[in-house]
């Protein structure tokens, strides 16, 4: 799995750091996304695409390998 995420679409809502703590961070200063790691291990795939189901943005790209 591969992840991308877009930055200026994110809205700070936090959902992915709720769903993937290992995998999303947010920015202290405005909440944006911080992509920990582009490309987790398999025991956490499932947690990954559950951030980007729920993201209201949409910001969270994954290319399943």
């Amino acid at each position: 799995m591969k992840i991308t995420v877009d930055e200026p679409k994110c809205v700070s809502g936090g959902q992915c750091v709720l769903a993937a703590p290992e995998v999303f961070d947010q920015r202290d200063e405005d909440g944006v996304v911080i992509l920990l790691n582009d490309a987790p291990e398999a025991s956490l795939h499932e947690q990954v695409r559950e951030a980007a189901a729920i993201c209201p943005a949409a910001a969270i790209t994954l290319q399943e390998s």
